[in-house]
């Protein structure tokens, strides 16, 4: 029982303080990376490279929880400690220094790695390190309380940062007042920290609570099998969430904060195993875990012949079963306090492990998302397995090798399920996956006169597509038709005289079939998978008779650096689903695309979505660059069927020119919204539908 002379005020001190870190934790992440996305071009890149280090430094915050808890003099622990926190303060604010921009003569994974060290580094490894340390300080000062209830507490702290970072404080801060504001928590944060130091010093021995030490459960060094279960048992939960999101986010919807549901579903399991023994229920949450992994793989191997609204609801509903299932089994095999760091270290490394298979090594290994039935399978096998070895009256009644005989067959099924889902359809001709996902250039029939087409398809969204006939090869299509805003403007702009076009975003190529001999068009594109599909398998760019240039990287670090380009038409083509990418649309984005336009250039940024309505943030950069701007629409199924619904925004200040392209009324403000992007401040809540 915990000796009054330590109080009530001192578990809420702990409580407090594990509270304050784990939230701080999880509004730095997005803030840095969001802070340094538009330095290095706002790929999808930036956030992994991000999140890597960040788990490292999680890993190694745990790791330094687990040998200063080792120490026996707690002073020692304290002065080390308070030392270090010290010159974690010494570091702030966490705002990235203008000498980390990179020059693009350097590794951008080193400089983002090096950045990170260097801004956030120490107050991430002391924050991480706080959860373990915390509780193995609260075990000595309460010895009659459970730790592992903060456990449940901190990730509140986590949950609650996550849904209030961009609902709350992105919308309403810029990212260097977050920044500041974060530095001054920080600082609360450590001098909380120091007081629950003096709290444990100050908290009565075991011998003058009357406790002999005889009676305090006492352990041995833990042994490796059981340090290897909590290791499978944390990597699997965090498998399955990178890869449920992928699949969902993808694959499935691509609908805006969607990420959001599963990251918070992970943390909810962590809070509701951790907090108390009545929520997870060994036999029925075995049965319902095998049933929804079950049902889970029929869904995928049926594709797309479920519903959209039931596959989302399948793949998140199992994914919480999975995380129960697995931090349930964690919460079972907790350790005595004695091993409470050493428990945490293993499950980070855990965490970690999952991070970086999902991360790092499904890219380089399988050309698909083929890691969510392979988890799925893995966490079948973990599942019967765990209540094959585990329950008794199973084992009284089956004998052994018939149990035997069912692993072997349950082993094959899974190898043969696994086996035909990795097989591609017959229709895809190639696949592609790096850190920008997973390209498909798949054959089909347009359904209203059954004509062959070819189409480059990230996800679910379709980027490009080429009739296969010979007169349909020189048709463009999609967003690209003849009736679209790029289509209209490119069949008026100049027609007398050669021109200079500059296309952020390849796709499959179609904007070239506009090129005229003479013309100039140079692609920017970031993914160099993109490149070699439109290479490969369209033939948009050799049918072409303009001048074709390629430029791999993000056009605007690339447009940056270049010098002035005289473009007549400069068109934005990196808008699609939730893949937004901000940096391109922010105050000095524009700066650089003015400096790049001839006199009278025209600027078309294509605003097609479902979600976001980006009209009022264009308009707001044409007002202050002292454009013209222009919303031209296309519709489903014009030009003979070939053109998708698309919104086009021209801007130019030759208002004549846009006259004729779209005619004078289409002047219009239709969002009756000013939205105004900068670098520092932007949030996608204010442009949703």
């Amino acid at each position: 029982m915990t000796d009054r002379r330590f109080g009530n005020s001192g578990s809420v001190l702990f409580a407090v303080t594990i509270f304050t870190s784990a939230f701080l934790l999880f509004q730095v992440q997005p803030l840095l990376a969001k802070f340094i996305l538009p330095w290095f071009g706002g790929t999808p890149a930036v956030w992994t490279m991000c999140m890597l280090v960040f788990q490292m430094l999680l890993f190694g915050g745990y790791a330094y929880a687990h040998l200063l808890s080792r120490i026996k003099s707690h002073s020692r622990q304290a002065l080390i400690h308070a030392s270090l926190l010290t010159l974690a303060a010494l570091t702030l604010p966490v705002v990235p220094a203008a000498e980390w921009k990179p020059t693009g003569d350097e590794a951008p994974s080193l400089r983002i790695t090096l950045l990170l060290l260097s801004t956030v580094g120490m107050p991430y490894f002391l924050l991480s390190s706080t959860g373990p340390l915390l509780q193995n300080w609260f075990s000595k000062a309460c010895p009659g309380a459970s730790p592992y209830r903060l456990y449940a507490l901190s990730n509140i702290g986590s949950l609650l940062a996550l849904i209030s970072f961009p609902f709350v404080f992105e919308p309403a801060f810029s990212s260097t007042a977050q920044a500041w504001l974060w530095s001054v928590l920080f600082l609360i944060f450590a001098l909380s920290c120091l007081m629950c130091s003096w709290k444990t010093a100050m908290a009565p021995t075991p011998a003058e609570t009357g406790t002999e030490a005889s009676l305090i459960p006492q352990t041995a060094d833990v042994v490796p099998l059981p340090r290897i279960r909590w290791l499978i048992l944390a990597m699997l939960p965090s498998i399955m969430l990178l890869a449920t999101t992928n699949e969902v986010c993808m694959n499935i919807a691509v609908v805006p904060f969607l990420w959001i549901i599963p990251l918070t579903l992970y943390l909810l399991s962590f809070i509701l195993t951790f907090e108390s023994d009545r929520f997870y229920r060994r036999r029925p949450m075995t049965l319902l875990t095998a049933c929804s992994l079950c049902a889970t793989m029929l869904m995928l191997s049926r594709g797309s012949m479920s519903g959209v609204v039931f596959q989302i609801a399948l793949l998140f509903g199992n994914l919480f079963v999975v995380c129960m299932f697995c931090h349930g089994e964690l919460v079972r095999l907790k350790p005595d306090p004695k091993q409470l760091t050493a428990f945490y270290l293993t499950m980070s490394a855990g965490g970690a492990a999952g991070g970086l298979a999902v991360g790092l090594l499904a890219p380089l290994i399988f050309k698909g998302y083929f890691e969510l039935p392979l988890a799925l399978v893995a966490c079948l096998l973990i599942c019967i397995g765990t209540f094959l070895r585990d329950d008794k009256q199973f084992q009284q009644r089956v004998p052994p090798r018939t149990t035997r005989n069912m692993g072997a067959t349950l082993l094959s099924l899974c190898f043969v399920y696994f086996t035909c889902f990795a097989q591609h359809a017959p229709d895809v001709l190639d696949v592609k996956r790096n850190f920008y996902g997973v390209l498909r250039v798949e054959n089909d029939v347009l359904e209203s006169n059954a004509r062959p087409m070819r189409d480059i398809v990230h996800g679910c969204v379709v980027h490009g597509r080429q009739f296969v006939d010979r007169d349909g090869r020189y048709q463009p299509s999609t967003y690209y038709s003849q009736s679209s805003g790029i289509g209209r403007t490119l069949l008026t702009v100049d027609v007398d005289r050669p021109r200079r076009m500059g296309v952020v975003g390849l796709g499959a190529g179609t904007l070239a079939v506009y090129g005229r001999s003479g013309d100039a068009i140079r692609f920017y594109e970031i993914n160099p998978d993109v490149i070699d599909l439109a290479q490969e398998h369209f033939t948009f760019l050799d049918d072409s008779h303009a001048e074709i240039d390629i430029i791999p990287g993000d056009a605007r670090l690339v447009l940056d650096r270049e010098t002035d380009q005289n473009f007549d038409v400069l068109v934005l083509d990196a808008f699609s689903g939730d893949a937004i990418p901000v940096h391109l649309l922010t105050s000095e984005a524009m700066q650089i695309y003015m400096r790049h336009l001839s006199a009278k250039g025209i600027l078309a940024v294509h605003i097609s979505n479902s979600y976001f309505d980006l009209e009022p943030v264009v308009r707001a950069l044409a007002s202050e660059s002292g454009l013209e701007a222009r919303v031209q629409k296309c519709a489903q199924g014009a030009d003979g069927g070939v053109a998708f619904n698309s919104v086009w925004m021209l801007l130019s200040n030759d208002a004549a020119f846009l006259n004729t392209v779209c005619g004078p009324d289409a002047s219009k403000n239709t969002s009756h919204r000013v939205v105004y992007w900068t670098d520092d401040h932007n949030n996608l809540l204010h442009v949703l539908r």
